[in-house]
């Protein structure tokens, strides 16, 4: 009996693995659906922001198991595709072995406004939605248009 096929992984990075790049790995876990392992890490990680999982829940996406992580814990590790979602994760993103793409995705940091809770939740809202759309068109060139 053959072995199964390993599975694809993908990491998505940014500098604190507070908000855009955990709302990336959930986003893209709730685009594929399963077959593909998706995690992210930060440069410098810190802890999950509120606000990402508040605008991730309100689209119906699932957020259990989201938990900051460093880069380190992955290093070494191959990957199908490395995402960056800021500048800062893209200058300073360790090389990782492999063959595996790298792409790169600007989006504003939402845990940087300042404001009524409102005022912060929309930024958070449109992180979300900018990563929905960047992640979409990802997961066609991934899998394809069919997948």
């Amino acid at each position: 009996m053959p072995s199964p096929a390993p599975v694809p992984r993908v990491l998505i990075l940014c500098t604190e693995n507070s908000a855009r790049s955990q709302m990336g790995e959930a986003i893209l876990r709730h685009l594929l659906g399963g077959g593909v392992l998706v995690v992210s890490a930060g440069i410098q990680p810190s802890a999950v922001n509120p606000l990402a999982i508040e605008a991730l829940r309100e689209a119906g996406v699932d957020t259990a198991g989201l938990r900051s992580k460093p880069v380190d814990e992955f290093r070494g590790q191959e990957f199908e595709a490395v995402i960056t979602v800021c500048d800062g994760a893209r200058e300073a993103c360790p090389v990782f072995p492999g063959r595996g793409v790298r792409v790169h995705y600007n989006v504003p940091d939402p845990a940087g406004v300042e404001g009524t809770h409102e005022e912060r939740l929309e930024a958070f809202r449109r992180a979300r939605d900018l990563l929905f759309s960047c992640l979409a068109e990802f997961v066609t060139v991934l899998v394809g248009p069919e997948g």
